[in-house]
């Protein structure tokens, strides 16, 4: 059993600045990855940025720039600090971890408003 735990979620106007991160703990194993994924209203889940064990990192166009994933200091943990966020950022936000399994948190809220 895996467990994702995220925080750092909420509300920001155009412009600001957020931090998600996410802790896995359970019968990790060998990670693969770990990153983020998103999914706005009426839209499908997207992947917005991911870590891979050898620290290769893979961002969505639209967040290259703004986005950075890093790797925490503690075992099995993943930042994603969030720069200059756009209103079409907003959604809800899902940490996976792969060792190869997908393992899903349950998702955090970001809401950017205009």
């Amino acid at each position: 059993q895996v467990t994702l735990v995220e925080s750092g979620g909420g509300a920001v106007p155009a412009g600001g600045s957020l931090t998600l991160s996410c802790e896995a703990s359970g019968s990790v194993g060998l990670v693969a990855m770990m990153g983020w994924f998103r999914q706005a209203p009426g839209k499908e889940r997207e992947l917005v940025a991911r870590l891979t064990r050898n620290n290769a990192t893979r961002y969505a166009d639209s967040v290259k720039g703004r986005f950075t994933i890093a790797r925490g200091n503690a075992k099995h943990t993943v930042y994603m600090h969030m720069n200059s966020l756009k209103t079409e950022d907003t959604a809800v936000y899902y940490c996976n971890l792969a060792n190869p399994f997908n393992h899903w948190g349950q998702g955090i809220q970001v809401t950017v408003s205009p």
